[in-house]
C-alpha cells in the first residue's frame, strides 16, 4: 500500500493499516461496546420494570443509540482516533492530510459504521476496505479519514544523511542558540525525507529553510552551497556540538578518542588486569589512534616533532595518551 501524502506532496512516516488488524481492532471495540450495553440494559430493565411497554421500548432505543452509537464517537473524538482496540492493535484514525480527526469526522463514521458494521455484521465494511487501495470503508470515504498504523518497525526510520565532506566544520563560528527548536524538527524531518520529495518543491522547501536558518543564525547564506547542503551542514554541526558536550573537548580535535577498554580489559591498576580465557589485544599504532603525536607509523622511534615542537613535548603527550587507553606502547 502506498504512503500517507500531504497536500504539499510531503510523504508522511504513517502506513494505511491492513485489513487483519483493522478486524481485531473492531472485534475488541464491538466487544467492549456490547459488552457495556448489556450491562447497562440490565441496569435499565430493573430500574424501568415499573413503566409501561411504550417507555421501556423509548428506553432500548435510546440505550441502543446512545451506547452502540454515541459511544465509539465519543471515544474516537475525544482520544483523536483511538480507541481501545486501535490502541491494542497500533491504529489511529486520521484525516486524509494526516492531522487529527474531529467530531463531524467521527460522526460520519459513526452514523455509517451502524449500516455496514452493526446492520450486516461488517460484510460491507470488509468488502470496502478489500476494493480500496488504501483500505477505507465507505465511513472513512465520506468523512475523509484514513486507518493508519502508528507502530511501524524500525526499519522505517530513516537517519539525517551526513553533511558533505567539503562543509564539515566550515559553519564552527554560527550561533545556533538563537534558532527555535520548531525550526531544527522541521529542517531534520525535511533532510530524512528529501529524496521522497517532487524535486520542485524540495528545492522551495531546502530554499525556504535555508533563508528561516540563516535568518536565526544572523549570518548570511554563502555563496556557491546549495541550499540542502546547507541544512545538512548546519545539523551536523549542531550533531558535533552536542557531542563535545556530551563527551568532553576530546572529540573536538578529530584526533583524539574516548578510553575504551580493549575486550577483555576489567581493570587498570600496576598492569592491565584480562578476563579469564580473554587474550591481550596487539597494541594500536599510536600515529592510528593519535595522529597529532607526531610518531612513525611503525617502529618504536619517534619521528620529527614538527614545527615548534620539540621530541621531549611528542614523547610526554604520547605517553600521557597512551596511559589514558591502558594500551602498552609498540616495542
Amino acid at each position: 500500500m502506498s504512503a500517507l501524502v500531504t497536500g504539499d506532496a510531503v510523504v508522511l512516516g504513517l502506513r494505511p493499516a491492513r485489513l487483519p488488524s483493522r478486524a481485531l481492532a473492531l472485534v475488541i471495540d464491538l466487544a467492549v461496546v456490547w459488552a457495556a450495553y448489556i450491562l447497562v440494559s440490565l441496569v435499565m430493565l430493573f430500574a424501568t420494570a415499573s413503566l409501561d411497554a411504550a417507555a421501556q421500548a423509548a428506553t432500548t432505543v435510546a440505550l441502543f443509540v446512545l451506547v452502540l452509537v454515541g459511544g465509539p464517537i465519543a471515544v474516537e473524538t475525544l482520544s483523536h482516533g483511538r480507541s481501545l482496540g486501535k490502541l491494542a492493535c497500533g491504529l489511529r484514525v486520521v484525516r486524509d492530510d494526516g492531522g487529527p480527526i474531529r467530531f463531524r469526522h467521527a460522526l460520519v463514521r459513526g452514523a455509517m459504521g451502524v449500516i455496514e458494521i452493526l446492520l450486516t455484521f461488517g460484510v460491507v465494511a470488509c468488502i470496502a476496505s478489500l476494493v480500496s487501495e488504501r483500505g477505507r470503508r465507505i465511513g472513512d470515504v465520506f468523512a475523509g479519514t484514513l486507518v493508519v498504523r502508528e507502530r511501524v518497525s524500525s526499519g522505517w526510520a530513516a537517519a539525517v544523511p551526513p553533511p558533505p565532506p567539503w562543509l564539515v566544520g566550515r559553519f564552527a563560528g554560527l550561533d545556533l542558540s538563537r534558532v527555535p527548536d520548531a525550526l531544527w524538527l522541521a529542517v531534520r524531518q525535511y533532510l530524512m525525507r528529501m529524496r521522497q520529495l517532487d524535486p520542485q518543491v524540495s528545492w522551495t522547501m531546502a530554499v525556504r529553510l535555508a533563508e528561516d536558518m540563516a535568518a536565526c543564525t544572523g549570518t548570511p547564506l554563502p555563496d556557491g552551497v546549495p541550499p540542502a547542503a546547507y541544512l545538512a551542514g548546519v545539523v551536523g554541526e549542531r550533531q558535533a556540538r552536542d557531542a563535545r558536550r556530551a563527551f568532553g573537548a576530546g572529540w573536538a580535535a578529530g584526533g583524539a578518542v574516548p578510553a575504551v577498554a580493549p575486550p577483555g580489559f576489567v581493570g587498570r591498576g600496576p598492569g592491565p588486569v584480562w578476563a579469564s580465557g580473554a587474550r591481550p589485544q596487539p597494541a594500536p599504532d599510536p600515529v592510528a589512534v593519535f595522529p597529532s603525536a607526531g610518531l612513525p607509523a611503525s617502529g618504536g622511534a619517534a619521528g620529527p616533532a614538527g614545527p615548534g615542537v620539540t621530541g621531549v613535548e611528542v614523547a610526554n603527550s604520547a605517553e600521557s595518551r597512551v596511559r589514558s587507553t591502558g594500551f602498552a606502547p609498540p616495542a
